[in-house]
């Protein structure tokens, strides 16, 4: 008979024990964060209609993204991200919802599109969310940026420091306006800003001029990037608010003590989301990993659910992005997630094993990390090798000596010592690390 393949489908993660242990380690870290700012961990279906997924607009789009599958009438797919059920869950509990609303997320996502390096079919993502009704100030843009900034901090001994790039759509929209572009070059300039970091100077130039044939134009548009944009301020209203509102916004997260901020306009982000601010963060020592955070601001979070305006704000942590392709590719220590066990058990033989059930149990009270070898047939030295393989710090010993004196041997594996002690007198030796 062939064998079936153990290897899973390309674009899906699997991790090593000690990998899955420091993946762990760092959610829990950085949910941790995200809880002490306030924000209420939601846990939404992995399966939607179809119909919620995507607009009738653009389903040929989303659909080569989307894992569909049809039961009976219905349509559905896995979700892709976690902004439309979210989206869903707000607009249908918005009476028992207090705003502004703060939501974050980890959960999978999943893409049907082809499996990339960094890009998975199956991965975990982080979101934070705020959310208000018809307004909501761009502080909480600032809130949400200094946010992501102390989660990836709190993990920074993995990941090293990292840089957020602050980008703006409506200075976009207001220089556009003032260059009188068209709603098609608009489009085609915005895809091409967002592109400009991969591309380089002399493409974008190229690009430019495919898309406009107007030297003065495409000169103003790279002015932006050479000169900055506070070059066009007094060139029309609309620019001059967008100015003052990226200006204003540099301040109010200095002031959050947020000091690794830039300006970058060449962050675009997409078009079909975003309306305001937009932001990016980059992870200094890792640029091959490409963006580790982003997001930005909502004109109408939910707009296809409710008729009531829901204005938002929000993030997603590109969590497998980060670590599993730096633990795939060895980029983290993992000594530390190497030997979870404390204390193996070993049991000789198989009328020990009641009063050895109780020394297991009696240790993982006190929070001792303890497993027990039910294999009692096998010989004592199988049974050591195993407590070394699992690189238990002890191994306590449980034969007929020790369950008749209500004791253990307690051996400690790194120094080869053995002494016998009671199981309190043990529980403090196994404590004072």
């Amino acid at each position: 008979m062939d064998l079936k393949p153990t290897k899973p489908l390309s674009g899906f993660i699997e991790l090593l024990p000690a990998q899955q242990r420091c993946f762990d380690y760092c959610a829990n870290k950085m949910q941790n964060v995200l809880r002490v700012a306030g924000f209420s961990m939601l846990d939404l279906p992995a399966i939607e209609r179809a119909e919620v997924l995507t607009d009738k607009d653009n389903w040929d789009e989303i659909e080569t993204q989307m894992f569909l599958f049809q039961k009976g009438d219905t349509k559905m797919g896995l979700r892709y991200d976690g902004t439309v059920g979210l989206s869903r869950y707000v607009a249908g509990h918005l009476n028992n919802l207090v705003f502004p609303f703060r939501a974050s997320q980890f959960s999978k996502r999943y893409r049907g599109e082809r499996a990339q390096r960094g890009r998975y079919r199956e991965f975990y993502q982080m979101d934070l969310d705020i959310m208000g009704i018809n307004s909501l100030s761009t502080n909480y843009d600032a809130e949400i940026i200094s946010v992501i900034g102390a989660a990836l901090d709190s993990v920074i001994e993995f990941i090293g420091p990292n840089e957020v790039r602050v980008g703006s759509r409506p200075f976009w929209d207001a220089l556009f306006d003032y260059l009188e572009l068209s709603e098609k070059q608009k489009k085609e300039i915005f895809v091409l800003i967002d592109k400009k970091d991969k591309m380089g100077d002399e493409d974008f130039a190229d690009g430019l001029k495919d898309f406009l044939n107007n030297p003065e134009k495409e000169n103003i548009i790279k002015s932006v990037f050479s000169n900055g944009y506070e070059s066009f301020v007094n060139k029309s209203e609309k620019l001059d608010a967008a100015i003052k509102e990226l200006t204003d916004f540099m301040k109010v997260l200095d002031g959050m003590g947020v000091k690794n901020a830039i300006i970058d306009l060449s962050i675009a982000r997409g078009l079909a989301y975003y309306t305001g601010l937009v932001f990016e963060f980059k992870l200094i020592n890792h640029p091959e990993l490409g963006t580790a955070a982003g997001g930005g601001r909502y004109a109408d979070l939910a707009g296809k659910f409710s008729k009531t305006k829901i204005i938002g704000v929000g993030a997603a942590i590109g969590f497998s992005r980060i670590f599993a392709s730096m633990l795939e590719n060895n980029q983290i220590d993992l000594t530390r997630f190497a030997n979870p066990i404390d204390v193996a058990v070993l049991v000789m033989g198989n009328e020990n094993v009641s009063y050895a059930s109780r020394v297991v149990n009696a240790l993982r009270n006190v929070e001792i990390a303890a497993v027990a070898y039910l294999d009692t047939d096998k010989k004592f030295k199988n049974q050591i090798e195993y407590a070394d393989k699992i690189g238990a710090r002890f191994a306590a010993i449980v034969g007929e000596t020790e369950v008749a004196k209500n004791m253990i041997a307690l051996k400690n594996m790194k120094s080869g010592n053995q002494e016998s002690l009671s199981l309190a007198d043990a529980i403090k030796k196994i404590k004072a690390k």
